[in-house]
């Protein structure tokens, strides 16, 4: 280039005038001179995964904890379709993504070269704004746009297609970005329905979603509830909430229709706020879809693209709770460590008293974890972030960008044996970049989930066929030989015991360890 500047370094420094300064990545030949503008501007934390759906899940993660984008780097159709799955979720989550995924140069398209694809193509599902580059000279411009609608609230998923020839190619320099749009306000007929419905007597429950389970949002629904009597409900799979003691008292949703049902029951006005209509996650024989009961009245007040935090101060205000002591969650950590044989109670428990101060938990424990989050509701404050989109393999992908956006707070993945099958590779990133995080695998040795959906669903009861795609068995998985083989230090547990034992060593250490739960 002579010095000049190429398409590929004017994006680069895009992505910083930007605020976007990770990068996850699995790049090909495609990418290398976007690798190599990488290397000349300094500013870009450049961190490997050896499989793309490690490169997107930890990019969703990464917002989810950040609060801004991180980009990924991803080689032609192919590299952006293995991390779909991951980008699937991180749609649901509302996460904000600005992908670059390398295209051939443009003259080479028309050969049908073997990884020629419509790149596009494959995007659109997964992304909310797609564009193919097409001149170094503007590819800084469409960059710029990329960011602005990753930033746009509560997020997007950006994909900018990049074809080689506009990465070497000669740029004019590097665009601004628009500061990203405020969040829209609430309309006041929006807020009246809230307040009429909250202030009517009526059985009523604030369920809640997004940024609405944060920060000074959910103070004002802590204030909210301690006024009007109503229940604090969040959705059943969240993008990340504050919980513990000293926080309002939100219970989940539960993913089991029934339950979900019999906990709504008396309720006769639903009010949302950052959260959708509650709908099951799959459709089941004789059971309804919209699990509202009969006689409930949904109200909407705010969807999560609006400003939440001000509908639930304006609601506050309203019903006159601005004061109010918020209703808030008592301390429940202090009790014996429990001990013996594996119990969902006693998992429960031992999360409650273990859990430390200001950590992260990335919930893909699947069967196991429905039981965690209500007995943890009294643990130490700490951030629960669910996968959102149910495509499992998300909760190791995640923690490697949660632990990047906060390295100074512990991140601890529950993670099923057979989720974690799909993105293992996160285990080498943890270990290469040196990242806190503690991992416990629930090796039951199986999809639990799926055996006890195949009778939900009215499938029957399954037999040699059907198990044998439902079990890990012969041969077991060995957690510890696979976390050691990716440069992760691990240990079994068995019981109740030997885990608070493996446990603490990891939450003692800093970097990566892992504890295989034989269940």
């Amino acid at each position: 280039m002579n010095g000049k500047m190429s398409g590929a370094e004017s994006l680069v420094r895009t992505l910083l005038n930007g605020d976007v300064n990770v990068c996850f990545a699995n790049p090909g030949t495609s990418e290398m001179h976007f690798v190599s503008a990488l290397d000349r501007v300094e500013g870009v934390r450049c961190i490997l995964g050896l499989f793309e759906g490690v490169v997107t899940g930890a990019a969703d993660g990464y917002y989810r904890v950040a609060g801004k984008p991180a980009a990924t780097l991803l080689h032609l159709g192919p590299g952006l379709g293995n991390g779909l799955a991951n980008l699937h979720n991180a749609k649901k989550a509302r996460s904000g993504i600005v992908n670059v995924v390398g295209e051939h140069a443009g003259y080479h398209i028309k050969y049908d070269a073997p990884l020629t694809s419509d790149i596009e193509g494959v995007a659109r599902p997964m992304s909310d704004w797609v564009k193919t580059s097409h001149s170094s000279k503007t590819i800084a411009a469409d960059g710029a746009l990329a960011i602005q609608a990753a930033r746009t609230a509560p997020g997007q998923i950006a994909t900018l297609i990049l074809p080689a020839d506009t990465a070497w190619g000669e740029a004019d320099g590097p665009a601004q970005v628009a500061e990203p749009a405020a969040r829209a306000s609430v309309s006041q007929e929006a807020i009246a329905d809230g307040v009429r419905a909250l202030k009517n007597g009526k059985s009523s429950m604030l369920l809640l979603g997004n940024a609405a389970l944060r920060g000074k949002a959910l103070e004002w629904a802590g204030r909210i509830a301690a006024k009007t009597g109503c229940g604090l409900m969040s959705e059943f799979n969240n993008a990340r909430i504050e919980r513990g003691a000293g926080r309002a008292p939100v219970r989940q949703l539960p993913f089991v229709v029934d339950n979900a049902l019999a906990v709504l029951k008396d309720t006769r006005q639903l009010v949302l706020v950052g959260a959708k209509l509650p709908v099951s996650f799959f459709a089941y024989p004789g059971k309804p879809s919209v699990l509202v009961p009969e006689g409930c009245e949904v109200v909407t007040v705010a969807s999560a693209e609006a400003d939440l935090e001000g509908a639930l101060e304006a609601l506050a205000g309203e019903l006159g709770a601005r004061d109010a002591a918020p209703l808030v969650n008592a301390p429940t950590y202090d009790g014996a460590m429990p001990t013996g044989s594996i119990t969902l109670e006693g998992l429960g428990a031992l999360l409650n008293k273990m859990i430390p101060e200001n950590a992260i938990v990335m919930d893909e424990a699947v069967t196991s974890g429905r039981a965690f989050t209500a007995a943890t509701m009294g643990a130490r404050p700490h951030d629960w972030l669910n996968i959102m989109g149910g495509s499992i393999g998300w909760g190791l992908a995640a923690a490697v960008g949660a632990a990047i956006a906060a390295p100074d707070r512990k991140v601890i993945a529950l993670e099923g044996d057979g989720s974690a099958m799909y993105t293992q590779q996160a285990l080498w990133t943890m270990a290469r970049e040196n990242l806190d995080v503690t991992i416990v695998i629930f090796a039951n040795r199986a999809y639990k989930i799926l055996v006890n959906e195949l009778a939900n669903v009215g499938a029957g009861t399954p037999g040699r066929n059907a198990m044998s795609m439902l079990t890990l068995g012969s041969p077991a998985l060995d957690w510890t030989l696979i976390a050691k083989g990716y440069g992760v230090e691990a240990g079994r547990a068995t019981n109740l015991d030997e885990l608070a034992v493996q446990f603490k060593r990891g939450l003692d250490k800093h970097g990566p360890y892992l504890v295989e739960l034989v269940m």
